[in-house]
C-alpha cells in the first residue's frame, strides 16, 4: 500500500512539473509584456503599457491582426456551414460511399500539417494559381472542418428523429423541420465549432506559413517574421494579446455550449 501511495506522489510530481515546463515560457511572456525596459530583466522595475501601446500604432501588426480576423471569421462561418451540412447528411440519410466521404473529411485532422501546406500549395502550382487569400481560406477551411464535423456530428447523433418525425406529422416540409427543431438543438454545437475553428485558424502557423503571401500574413506569421529579425519587447505584447484571444474563445465556447445545451435534445 505504502509503495502504491509513493507512485502516485510520483505520478502527481510528474505531472506537476510537465505541466510547470509548458506553461513557464507563456507566463513569462505574459508578465515581460508589461515589462517598461527594453530588455527583460526579473524583478522588473516598474510596470507599463508601454510595449502595447506601441504595438497599436505598429500598422503592419494592426494590418495581420485585421488579416487574421477576417480570414478566422469567414473560416469559421464557411467551416460551420459545410460541418451543419455534411453531419445531416452522414447521420440521418444513407447514401453510396458514405464512410468514404466522411473519413475523406476527417483525415486532415490525421496529416501533419506540413504535409497539408506543401500539398495544396504544389496542387495549386499545378493549376498555375497564384497564392491569394482565397487559398489562405481554402486551406484554413479544409483544416477546421473535420472539427466543427466531429462536433456537430456528436451533437446530432443525440438528438431524436422523433421531434423532426413529430414536425413533420404536423405538416412542417424539410426546411421548416430543420429550422424550427433541429437547427435550436443543434445550436450549441454550432456555437462551439465555430468559435473552435476560429481559434484554430487564427492561431495557425504551420501551414498558413505555405500559403500566405506578403499582402496577406496573419499575425502568427508576422510573428514568426519578427523574430527572424529581431527580438522586440512589442513581441511580447502581441504574444499576450495572442494568448489572451485563443484562451478566451475555447472558454467562450464551452460556456456557450453549456449554457445552450439546457434545452434537452
Amino acid at each position: 500500500m505504502k509503495q502504491f501511495s509513493i507512485g502516485w506522489s510520483l505520478i502527481r510530481i510528474y505531472t506537476f512539473l510537465v505541466y510547470a515546463f509548458l506553461f513557464a515560457p507563456i507566463v513569462v511572456v505574459m508578465v515581460l509584456a508589461f515589462n517598461p525596459k527594453q530588455f527583460g530583466i526579473f524583478p522588473m522595475e516598474g510596470f507599463s503599457f508601454r510595449w502595447f501601446i506601441k504595438l497599436a500604432q505598429n500598422e503592419a501588426i494592426i494590418a495581420a491582426f485585421k488579416n487574421s480576423l477576417v480570414l478566422g471569421s469567414l473560416t469559421a462561418v464557411l467551416s460551420t456551414a459545410i460541418g451543419i451540412l455534411a453531419a445531416m447528411a452522414f447521420i440521418r440519410f444513407k447514401f453510396p460511399g458514405k464512410n468514404t466521404i466522411n473519413t475523406l473529411l476527417l483525415s486532415p485532422i490525421m496529416i501533419p500539417e506540413v504535409v497539408l501546406g506543401v500539398a495544396l500549395l504544389l496542387f495549386l502550382r499545378w493549376l498555375q494559381q497564384p497564392k491569394s487569400f482565397a487559398l489562405l481560406l481554402i486551406g484554413h477551411v479544409v483544416l477546421t472542418l473535420p472539427y466543427v464535423l466531429l462536433i456537430v456530428q456528436a451533437r446530432l447523433v443525440g438528438i431524436k428523429t422523433e421531434y423532426e418525425e413529430a414536425a413533420k406529422s404536423l405538416g412542417a416540409n424539410a426546411f421548416h423541420t430543420f429550422k424550427e427543431i433541429t437547427l435550436p438543438l443543434l445550436l450549441p454545437a454550432i456555437l462551439a465549432g465555430a468559435l473552435f475553428s476560429f481559434t484554430i485558424s487564427f492561431d495557425d502557423i504551420t501551414a498558413t506559413l505555405f500559403w500566405a503571401t506578403a499582402q496577406n500574413q496573419t499575425v502568427p506569421v508576422k510573428i514568426f517574421s519578427m523574430l527572424r529579425l529581431s527580438i522586440s519587447p512589442e513581441i511580447n505584447a502581441l504574444g499576450a494579446v495572442m494568448i489572451v484571444l485563443t484562451v478566451a474563445t475555447p472558454l467562450l465556447a464551452g460556456y456557450l455550449s453549456r449554457k445552450f445545451s439546457k434545452v434537452k435534445a
